[in-house]
């Protein structure tokens, strides 16, 4: 048995020596049937949240309410889940009411997909009340159930479906994708937090080409708050080499596409962290530069190695090339780089004040470029006496001006 597995047994005996039951649940039962790595497991069981904390003597009430612990054993946490059922959802997302119950195959009853509705005993044997074995082996992402119930209880299964094909290359099996076309209005009701997060996953998958034509296909696209959200853009994204892009890439791309006059605003809509806005924005500017000019040093030194590489893997996805002889070349060049940053120059502006006897201004900001760039260019070596003989003779072309 897969090592985290082992490492969670424990829980599982004392559960079990208390009178309980309890078994792996989820999605890491599904990754260990289809031979994945499995980095965390959740087990549940018949044990009401109180019965496990008395079990237990490090726990975390992390959602209790809903009959979630967070057991501590040899410092890694498990959660640890009561056996439920969740009745009169509201929102389109959450449960009115979570009823604690006493049997797993009725807990397993109200999960999403086949996939993942499977629980596994410490010693390895897989209970499946509802196929989800045979659905890996027919590589189908189909519901618990009536597809339509699963939906219209949580809107946000119908990107969940879509992630997971994304993920694990499988299909909808036909009424599955007959009641995600004929629900996906209902995404408007999910946060847009909950969608980005499906989103990120779904634009990592290996199979994203997959996931996106399934988008388009069901009109689920329809439903996104930006970018991607414009069937001319898909269209242009499924026409592409994008199986090697990450999701910071395709973000890129898709804004690159767009050509919108505040794509800052087009990732708000998406709720997209601040620094990975940040850095899109700086990136679609060298991507716009680059589409029409070669790199020349001084701009792959301001771009930065990830920023280059991203932007060169776009600019051959654009032009239908492969990327492999392009990236190579740039990071042949960055690791001839003296530098990679201004804050590596062995002097400070402190240093330059003390020997210019000059006041600070801007022309401080105009020394440093042309020193990054004589250095950049082996002019003079990065070493503080070189540099103080160059700053010494230096001359403010702006002044001159």
């Amino acid at each position: 048995m897969n090592k985290v597995f082992l490492l969670a047994k424990p829980i599982i005996h004392q559960l079990k020596a208390a009178g309980y039951e309890a078994y792996y649940v989820g999605g890491a039962v599904r990754d260990y049937i289809l031979k994945r790595d499995i980095h965390d497991v959740d087990i549940a069981t018949s044990a009401t949240p109180a019965e496990v904390k008395a079990i237990f003597p490090k726990t975390v009430d992390v959602g209790i309410e809903h009959g979630t612990i967070l057991v501590i054993l040899e410092g890694r946490g498990y959660e640890v889940t009561t056996f439920r059922a969740d009745t009169n959802y509201v929102d389109f997302r959450r449960p009115e009411t979570v009823t604690f119950i006493r049997s797993l195959e009725e807990d397993l009853q109200r999960r999403d997909f086949t996939i993942n509705a499977m629980a596994m005993d410490e010693e390895g044997k897989i209970i499946d009340p509802f196929h989800g074995q045979e659905a890996i082996q027919n590589k189908q992402i189909k519901t618990v159930g009536s597809p339509a119930e699963r939906f219209g209880e949580d809107a946000l299964r119908l990107m969940r479906a879509v992630r997971f094909v994304s993920q694990l290359g499988f299909e909808l099996d036909a009424t599955t994708e007959q009641a995600l076309i004929k629900h996906a209005p209902l995404l408007q009701h999910i946060a847009i937090e909950r969608i980005y997060a499906e989103m990120e996953k779904l634009l990592t998958g290996k199979y994203k080409k997959l996931a996106l034509q399934l988008a388009r296909n069901t009109q689920l696209f329809h439903f996104w708050p930006s970018i991607f959200n414009k069937e001319w853009i898909l269209d242009q994204v499924l026409d592409m080499a994008i199986q090697r892009l990450n999701g910071s890439e395709l973000w890129l791309l898709g804004l690159y596409l767009e050509a919108d006059e505040d794509p800052q605003n087009q990732l708000k809509k998406w709720k997209l962290p601040a620094k990975e806005i940040k850095k899109l924005i700086r990136a679609l500017s060298f991507l716009k530069w680059r589409v029409k000019n070669n790199w020349t040093t001084i701009q792959l030194y301001r771009a930065g190695s990830e920023i280059a590489t991203m932007v060169e893997k776009l600019v051959c996805v654009l032009h239908h090339q492969e990327p492999e002889a392009n990236i190579a070349k740039i990071k042949k060049e960055f690791a001839d780089f003296p530098i990679l940053h201004r804050s590596q120059l062995v002097i400070s502006g402190n240093d330059i004040l003390q020997w210019i006897k000059k006041s600070p201004g801007s022309w401080m900001g105009d020394l440093f470029d042309d020193l990054e760039m004589a250095i950049l260019n082996k002019e003079i070596p990065n070493q503080r006496e070189m540099i103080r003989k160059w700053v010494e003779t230096w001359k403010n072309p702006s002044k001159d001006k």
